[in-house]
């Protein structure tokens, strides 16, 4: 039986795990009086589990015979989900009672993909990677078909099913080429194997092995080749769903790729001192990044539907997060360590995109327009979004004055210092191409007549997480310093 300092450990999936099954059973029992309480129970659920999660922030112990860490690395992802938890589930509520009433069964599975989340970022052996990455997979399925009746929803659903199915495959395949070349499903016991062995049939195991789980990796985080169904998924799930896809399995699946990189293939992925030549995995995910980023931007700008567009965009956004990975460089004290890049870029990601997505939910709420023409004129009709739109385009672009330009700038830096000088400028010609498409949305909402001037009213909850949304980045912009020790502190893992 656990002790209480393993139960205080694990208290922020402990407290998720009961939330969820909470909502379920007050839906059950009081399926019509609960509805209007059931997001608040969920809110309630992400506050505390952020909550404990900040109560043993520092801790850096291993549990359950090395399958599972909590360790800064992880409890920075923990933060990141329970925020995101927050937010979606605010913008949810307007959303969702327009157009199912079964709210209870959403909030309830999305409660437990926030648990999916803070397990994959804990994980510390194949096998508990595999399992958490699988959970967070169904309870995402599940989101993205939830509008049972709409044929997009549903189609959705099953692209993103059999594209996960897949790709799950092939991640499975490659974990089981690790374990047998080692013996161990443990992370830090496969380093220890690989470092104890010359044999150079084991070398190409382990580099077959770990392009096979990046092909499972890349999928949650939408690389190119594994990207094709980010655009229908995003198009047909409910919008605050296509938000938490767009954030929840990129961060995660970010923090399994570095757990397992810097863990249990470091002699593959960390640069050699001078004049080693290059690594073969470095490479690989260099010529990926590039084909992510480009073909992510280049495809955006023919789009015509915002959430077609968005999740274009993120696309790219996974290609540029992909540099700092590239350019990881743990040794000195040099602050473009590449990691803490990553970090960054995730932190900053999340308040951006979500502000994005809040601000196309807010009109698909009020009119139900997602086309890009039918935002002409949005700066009269609600002015409050149109605004923010540029401020938070502006961020994914990378532009200053906001936080997208903080993240930019420590992974291309990272990039320059580890000299991919090309990787680097082709960074910063993707996010010059990227303006264009942003920009087409603002041109629309500014410069465009509109063809209804009816005013658009936004739901409270909505306005106050845009606002929120739109101050952080900002506000980290402005003064990023909280960030920086932030990103340093959850570098735990390596340290």
């Amino acid at each position: 039986m656990p002790d209480a300092q393993t139960l205080t450990l694990i208290s922020p999936e402990l407290l998720l795990s009961i939330f969820g099954l909470l909502i379920l059973l007050v839906d059950v029992i009081w399926r019509e009086k609960s509805q209007s309480a059931l997001p608040w129970l969920a809110i309630l659920g992400f506050a505390l589990a952020l909550a404990a999660t900040l109560y043993i922030w520092g801790s850096n112990i291993s549990l359950f015979a090395g399958m599972y860490m909590v360790d800064m690395f992880s409890l920075f992802f923990k933060v990141v989900a329970s925020l995101a938890g927050i937010l979606i589930t605010l913008v949810s509520i307007d959303y969702l009672r327009q157009r199912t009433p079964y709210r209870g069964e959403f909030f309830a599975i999305f409660t437990f993909s926030i648990l999916a989340m803070m397990l994959v970022a804990s994980s510390a052996s194949l096998l508990m990677i595999y399992l958490s990455i699988e959970f967070l997979s169904y309870t995402s399925y599940l989101l993205t078909g939830f509008l049972r009746e709409d044929k997009k929803s549903n189609e959705a659903a099953i692209k993103y099913f059999l594209y996960g199915a897949v790709t799950s495959a092939v991640m499975l395949y490659g974990l089981s080429l690790l374990y047998g070349v080692t013996g161990s499903l443990n992370l830090t016991d496969i380093a220890a194997a690989f470092s104890a062995t010359v044999d150079s049939t084991v070398r190409m195991i382990a580099l077959v092995s770990t392009m096979l789980v990046l092909a499972g990796l890349g999928f949650k985080i939408s690389l190119v080749p594994f990207h094709q169904w980010a655009p229908d998924a995003y198009e047909g799930a409910p919008t605050p769903v296509t938000a938490f896809l767009s954030v929840g399995p990129k961060a995660v699946g970010f923090a399994a790729l570095l757990r397992v990189a810097l863990t249990a293939l470091p002699q593959w992925v960390l640069p050699a001192p001078p004049p080693a030549p290059v690594k073969e995995i470095p490479l690989v995910l260099a010529v990926v990044s590039i084909i992510t980023m480009t073909l992510g931007n280049l495809i955006a700008l023919r789009q015509t539907n915002v959430k077609r567009l968005l999740a274009y965009s993120s696309i790219a956004q996974a290609g540029y997060m992909l540099i700092g990975v590239v350019a990881v460089n743990l040794t000195g004290n040099s602050p473009f360590s590449g990691l803490n890049g990553i970090l960054i870029y995730l932190f900053a990601y999340l308040f951006t995109n979500l502000g994005a997505f809040i601000c196309v939910i807010a009109i698909e709420n009020a009119t139900g327009i997602v086309e890009i023409p039918e935002y002409a004129g949005l700066v009269k009709r609600a002015p409050l979004v149109a605004a923010l739109f540029v401020i938070f385009f502006l961020s994914l672009a990378g532009i200053p004055p906001t936080v997208g330009f903080i993240g930019k700038f420590f992974v291309f830096g990272a990039a320059l210092r580890e000299g991919w000088l090309y990787l680097a400028a082709i960074g910063v010609i993707n996010s010059v191409i990227s303006v264009f498409y942003y920009f087409a949305v603002v041109r629309q909402a500014f410069f465009e007549a509109p063809k209804d001037a009816t005013p658009i009213r936004l739901a409270p909850l909505v306005t106050l997480s845009l606002v929120v949304s739109a101050a952080l980045v900002l506000a980290f912009a402005i003064y990023p310093q909280p960030l920086l020790n932030l990103a340093a502190w959850s570098m735990g893992m390596v340290k």
